[in-house]
């Protein structure tokens, strides 16, 4: 069983789901298996429903606490 340690490390779907919404970035579902950028880059037509899942997630997580990046 994932921990919520592992489902929320830097680079998992839930981390970049999160992050592609407070960088106000479109859905695009992705993540990174050795951390947030260290490749390689793992593309939606390569994740499992658990993974997009967990993408949506971290999306919809972090749109409903509403926290984006102020540039």
């Amino acid at each position: 069983m994932e921990s919520t340690k592992e489902k929320h490390a830097h680079g998992s779907p839930f981390d970049r789901g999160g992050a592609d919404y407070y960088y106000s970035r479109g859905r695009n579902p992705h993540y990174y298996p050795n951390g947030t950028y260290h490749e390689p880059r793992i593309e939606r037509k390569d994740m499992s429903k658990k993974q997009l899942k967990e993408y949506n997630e971290g999306y919809d997580e972090a749109q409903k606490l509403g926290c984006k990046k102020e540039y």
